[in-house]
């Protein structure tokens, strides 16, 4: 398992820059002309991540090889969430920290306060991608890659404008404390059953 871990970290390790430069690219277009850029660049960052850590897979057939060795499908499928929730939570607070150092560096931008628990938001919604995407991407794999990414970018750009705005009613209090729990669990349960869901057709895959 850990060495599962290890592989997915090596391989996103060599996709480091160009998620950087995507980092900074989505920084200085959208943070000078948005107020809810964090959300914006924190939650392109974190799927550009999990996309990438998926893709790497693809390109260099990976699952055709683990699957030779003495390793249960179980764990080769629990590495990649584990792996895609910690991409998405390095694209979220790396936004977190950027904004923070702009909002130091450059205060004539006006910049709102953001909370950790407004971060839970962007985290939150890219989970529910992360449900959909990974029971997707074992399913379809290299056949359907094309598909894959047409799905995500059709997410990405169906979720951006709602997502901004419930991060904004969190941090305004418009929705309380009782009901982001309710759905922080309903999220959880989601991608528990997308875990088992994902292991159940990797199993069954014939590849």
């Amino acid at each position: 398992m850990l060495n599962l871990l290890r592989k997915d970290f090596i391989a996103l390790k060599s996709s480091l820059g160009m998620l950087i430069l995507c980092l900074a690219l989505f920084s200085i277009f959208f943070i000078p002309k948005h107020d809810m850029s964090i959300f914006t660049v924190g939650f392109t960052v974190a799927l550009a991540a999990v996309n990438m850590s998926t893709m790497i897979d693809v390109r260099n057939n990976n699952h055709n090889f683990l699957i030779t060795l003495p390793i249960s499908r179980k764990h080769i499928v629990l590495a990649k969430y584990i792996t895609a929730i910690i991409g998405s939570l390095f694209g979220v607070l790396a936004s977190y920290g950027i904004h923070l150092l702009v909002k130091l560096a450059f205060p004539q931008l006006n910049k709102p306060d953001f909370s950790i628990t407004g971060l839970l938001v962007p985290i939150g919604m890219i989970l529910v991608l992360i449900s959909i995407y990974l029971p997707l991407f074992y399913t379809l794999s290299k056949k359907g890659a094309e598909i894959i990414n047409v799905v995500f970018l059709i997410s990405l750009i169906v979720l951006m404008n709602p997502g901004a705005m419930l991060m904004m009613m969190s941090e305004e209090s418009f929705i309380s404390g009782q009901i982001l729990f309710l759905i922080s669990i309903g999220i959880l349960l989601l991608l528990i059953a997308s875990y088992y869901l994902t292991v159940y057709l990797f199993t069954r895959k014939d590849l």
